[in-house]
């Protein structure tokens, strides 16, 4: 049985997930280009994440040398990066085939750990990684005879991917900080986010009406301050497995919200596509075997 801990634990990993589900809705509504939401993104979570870690005593130098700020910088720079390609990629192959491919980060965490890390798959995952690739040609639509509708698709997917890898970057690299509180982590990348965009954002094409505004408060204070509070907070509660089990709410949630708000229908091979892709990722995270033990082998 659960204890207290755990079910909170549940709570807040099911609510943070539900607002990654939410992510694409606030983007589009904002009306804006993807650099100018990722800026006001990183500017309204910066100021919300700044108040957090100043209340929690969690401004301190002796969390930093130079090495690790190199380093937090570095991911932070991806991580941003990966949040304007994965915002191009809603526009062009809507959220749900963009959050589809998004979800392809297990398998570039997998090349990157056995590049880097020395880090050796199993022939499982090398099979789940099959099973997620024929996903992804399902979602390509090569036989579309219209040319320049498939073109922004498979642009979009590509940004998706794109988006994917770069998240996985940040993962590789946030491996070498886990000394550093994860919320100052997510303060340093905002800040990172706004020098960085603050030459490519569009201030003479801001929003003209408060509920664009309003769309990019929520996406600076409660998918970026907030949605960090309960992520790491569940993270410190539960099991990986159960972590790994929730985070297909994230998916779920973003179909629903696609379906629902922009009217997203998926045909059959985009619904078999997607529906492969989460198979593989879930066989990854969860460690299932792809195939069935043999008769009479050993029990472990």
């Amino acid at each position: 049985m659960a204890t207290p801990n755990e079910r909170m634990g549940v709570v807040q990993m099911s609510t943070a997930m539900t607002m990654s589900g939410t992510l694409g809705y606030f983007v589009l509504a904002s009306g804006q280009a993807p650099f100018n939401v990722v800026f006001f993104r990183c500017v309204f979570g910066a100021l919300a994440l700044l108040v957090y870690c100043q209340a929690a005593g969690l401004l301190s130098r002796r969390y930093f040398n130079r090495a690790s700020l190199l380093m937090a910088v570095a991911a932070a720079a991806a991580l941003v990066m990966n949040w304007v390609l994965l915002f191009s990629a809603y526009r062009l192959a809507s959220i749900s085939l963009s959050t589809a491919v998004y979800n392809f980060q297990p398998f570039f965490l997998m090349g990157l750990g056995a590049a880097f890390l020395g880090e050796r798959p199993g022939l499982g995952k090398v099979a789940w990684s099959v099973v997620a690739f024929g996903g992804l040609l399902l979602l390509l639509d090569l036989g579309s005879e219209q040319a320049t509708p498939r073109q922004g698709h498979l642009l979009g997917l590509a940004l998706g991917l794109g988006a994917g890898a770069l998240y996985a970057v940040t993962a590789i690299i946030i491996k070498r900080l886990a000394h550093i509180p994860p919320h100052l982590l997510a303060l340093v990348q905002a800040v990172v986010g706004i020098v960085m965009l603050a030459p490519l954002a569009d201030f003479s094409a801001l929003p003209t009406l408060p509920a664009q505004w309003a769309c990019l408060v929520v996406l600076g204070v409660v998918h970026t301050c907030l949605m960090y509070i309960l992520l790491y907070s569940a993270i410190q509660k539960l099991a990986t497995s159960m972590l790994a089990a929730l985070s297909f709410i994230y998916p779920a949630v973003a179909i629903l919200v696609d379906y629902a708000f922009f009217g997203q229908r998926l045909d059959l091979a985009q619904a078999l596509g997607i529906s492969l892709i989460l198979l593989a990722v879930a066989g990854v995270t969860l460690n299932w075997r792809p195939w069935p033990r043999r008769a009479g082998a050993c029990k472990a």
